[in-house]
């Protein structure tokens, strides 16, 4: 018998970079302009432009939590799904 836990998602971590390179991919795959400007950003945040939308990026060495993953998948209008595939 399944554990019910198994039915319930588990990302696990995503670092920064990774999150970037995935995005990147998936905007290349969708046809739409991705901008990586680590200026706009505070110590080594970054601004990662997809389209007309736009995150902050924390450290592209940091790990992000799924909560701050779903977060930035949001506001740069993108389904987390296809991003965590991409």
């Amino acid at each position: 018998m399944l554990d019910i836990r198994t039915l319930v998602y588990d990302s696990g971590t995503v670092k920064g970079g990774e999150f970037k390179r995935k995005v990147e991919k998936l905007a290349r795959r969708k046809g739409l302009a991705c901008i990586w400007d680590p200026a706009h950003g505070k110590g080594s945040h970054g601004t990662l432009y997809v389209g007309s939308e736009r995150t902050r990026v924390k450290d592209l060495k940091a790990e992000l939590g799924y909560g701050l993953f779903k977060t930035m998948c949001d506001q740069l209008r993108l389904d987390h799904h296809e991003v965590e595939k991409a």
